[in-house]
Formats: structure tokens, sequence, C-alpha cells
């Protein structure tokens, strides 16, 4: 199963073809800078791999992006079960990594509108969360415009990173299936009372 397109977007299965540009995306050092390194060719293939695998496994996983217009492979957006263990529990996240070039166009908000829309419509998830570096300004503030939910007492230093390094420190957003209002794309803004 897949999101239905948006209007600009097709979340898809991943192909072949998408190797090499997932490569040149993985290899770039501005959008990587907020993960410990940016990944090799046989990184990047691992990686998909693990994406693949992840979808056969669960039936859901981070589609590949592309445009609608022209078919392109722009990246990444999609629902995850983390491979380790979080400290705040089981979880399925959404995340998003998307080409520079197509940075600021919208696209990644669009995305992640309809990931939402799946997984709380047609998975019938209860809650989903994002967690990202807390320097990463740019992914907090597309958890914001989802109308995820923020407690800093949910923040966390990630497991696989030690202590003290820069990305170590993580902030954890919330968005659960009573919040989320598919009809406007967004979180509500009802106070969750377990915070």
């Amino acid at each position: 199963m897949e999101p239905v397109p948006t209007a600009r977007l097709r979340l898809r299965q991943w192909r072949e073809e998408d190797r090499v540009p997932f490569r040149a995306i993985n290899a770039d050092e501005e959008i990587m800078a907020f993960f410990p390194s940016t990944l090799s060719d046989a990184q990047s293939d691992a990686l998909m791999d693990r994406i693949r695998q992840h979808h056969a496994q669960h039936g859901f996983g981070l589609w590949a992006l592309e445009l609608r217009e022209t078919s392109t492979f722009i990246g990444f957006t999609g629902l995850a079960i983390p491979s380790w263990a979080p400290p705040f529990g089981p979880c399925v996240e959404i995340g998003w990594r998307l080409a520079r070039e197509h940075w600021g166009r919208g696209y990644a908000t669009e995305a992640a509108r309809a990931t939402l829309d799946f997984g709380f419509g047609a998975l019938r998830l209860a809650e989903i969360v994002s967690f990202t570096a807390a320097i990463n300004q740019r992914s907090e503030q597309l958890m914001q415009r989802l109308g995820m939910h923020h407690a800093a007492s949910d923040d966390f230093d990630h497991p696989a990173l030690p202590s003290g390094d820069r990305l170590a420190r993580h902030v954890l957003y919330r968005l659960s299936g009573a919040q989320w209002d598919g009809s406007t794309g967004t979180g509500s803004r009802i106070p969750d009372p377990g915070k």
C-alpha cells in the first residue's frame, strides 16, 4: 500500500534506478549535516535495501518520493519502526530526506501530510512521532508545521551516539490520531492531557 498521491508528489515503492540518485543525496554534506556522517555508495545501497526489507516486513515504510509531473526521484518520506530501542518506548516515526535542489518548495510538508493521512487512516496508528538532533531547526520547524506536539521532558540523548556528541541530544515530537485533522493536514491545537 502507498499513500494517495498529492497535487505534486507520488510516494511509491523503491526501484533499482533510485539507487544512483539516492547515493547522491546521502553523499551530500549539507543534507547529511545532522547525521553522524555522509554515506558511501555501499552504505547508501545497504540503507535502501533495509528500507525495502522494512516494507516487506511491515507493509509500510519510507517511500521513494517523486515529482508527479516528471517522475523525478527527489528523496523519501514515510514511516518507520526504529531498529534501535528508543528510551521512550516502541514507536512509529515519520521521516524525510530530500535532494537539496528540492528544498524550500513545500515538498517535505506536502509528502509528510500524505504520510500522516496514511498512518492514521489506512494503518490506524494511535500515534506517530518524529525526532531529530536538537540543533536541526529545519526538521523541527517541519514537525511544528505538521501540528506535532513537543514536551521537553520527552527529549533524549540518542543511544547510538557518544555522550557529548554535538548530535546526541534529540527533540521528540508526538501526534496522536485523535489530534490529526486530515481535512486540513495539520495536527489540532487541542492540548494533550498527558503533557
